[in-house]
């Protein structure tokens, strides 16, 4: 079958799902459903906002479907009577008799080099690791989570100004270009896919409210990686004076001194010693505040930090 006729149900539902929805639809496949998570209340609460994927799907008049527990619609799922149900970050685990549904059975675009950081924070772990390279996965679904056949890989480098959502980006072109290149020969059976090796299998779990927090008796090297890869969102943070401050960007300092202790704090740079040396503050956010580079921050913060106090007292 070509690969532009086959029945695309396309399982996604964050921005980085999206973006490859797009490609996929704008290319010319035949995307007959979209099925995603419930949309939720935005950052404020007072309004529910629509998930990214169903706003692609909507702008090009496909149905979308958003089940509260997947598991629990198969049959419908089935009167779709997709030939190919093609996923990336959806939320859900789907559920065995619906990877059956498919003639051509079920594919995951994964965001990581597998057997490598299977689950669900695998572009976070490339950043936290300060790994140097990532990838997509093409992968089979089973009813195990990230644990099926293995078809192809589409290899990403990762710089040292890389945070989450510039490596998001990345991922979001790799999957689409995996995808592509790579479909028509798993449709004519070129693909035979390799077994996962288990022994080289390492996990990824959610990123938790506590993992945000940047701890300064870590090493530097350290907490560089945790800012970079919760940037943009969630952000991490400290506490100063009961106040919460963001930080969206710093490089590893020249100084040293004690962890926590401000070293240095001027129009010039924000330097905050770690358990080995320091980090240099580029973007900083206050609460309430937009996010802002350093010396923009302390033009109106000029006597907000004190030198020789520390953030741990």
């Amino acid at each position: 079958m070509n690969k532009k006729e086959i029945k695309i149900l396309y399982f996604g539902t964050p921005e980085i799902s999206a973006k490859v929805l797009k490609n996929i639809i704008e290319s010319g496949y035949n995307v007959i459903g979209v099925v995603a998570q419930e949309d939720k209340p935005n950052a404020r609460g007072n309004k529910i906002e629509e998930v990214a994927t169903k706003k692609i799907a909507k702008e090009f008049n496909i149905p979308v479907y958003q089940y509260h527990k997947v598991r629990e619609h198969g049959a419908e799922i089935k009167e779709l009577n997709p030939d190919l149900i093609l996923t990336l970050a959806y939320g859900q685990i789907i559920s065995h008799d619906i990877l059956e549904i498919p003639t051509f059975g079920c594919l995951n675009l994964h965001g990581s080099i597998l057997p490598k950081y299977r689950g669900a924070a695998p572009i976070q772990y490339a950043l936290l690791n300060g790994d140097k390279e990532t990838g997509v996965t093409l992968m089979e679904m089973v009813d195990k989570m990230d644990a099926g056949r293995m078809y192809a890989v589409e290899k990403i480098q990762i710089t040292e100004d890389d945070n989450y959502d510039s490596l998001c980006d990345k991922v979001s072109d790799a999957a689409y270009s995996c995808f592509d290149k790579f479909i028509q020969d798993y449709l004519d059976g070129k693909l035979i896919g390799e077994e996962q090796k288990e022994e080289e299998v390492t996990f990824t779990g959610k990123i938790k409210p506590e993992d945000e927090i940047i701890n300064f008796n870590d090493n530097s090297f350290n907490i560089v990686n945790k800012i970079r890869a919760l940037s943009s969102k969630p952000g991490a943070y400290f506490i100063y004076q009961n106040v919460k401050y963001k930080v969206f960007k710093a490089k590893i300092g020249e100084e040293k001194g004690k962890s926590g202790e401000i070293l240095k704090y001027n129009k010039k740079e924000f330097v905050i010693g770690t358990s080995d040396s320091s980090i240099s503050i580029e973007i900083i956010q206050k609460p309430g505040k937009k996010a802002m580079n350093y010396k923009d921050f302390f033009n109106g913060n000029s006597k907000l930090f004190e030198e020789k106090t520390n953030i741990n007292d």
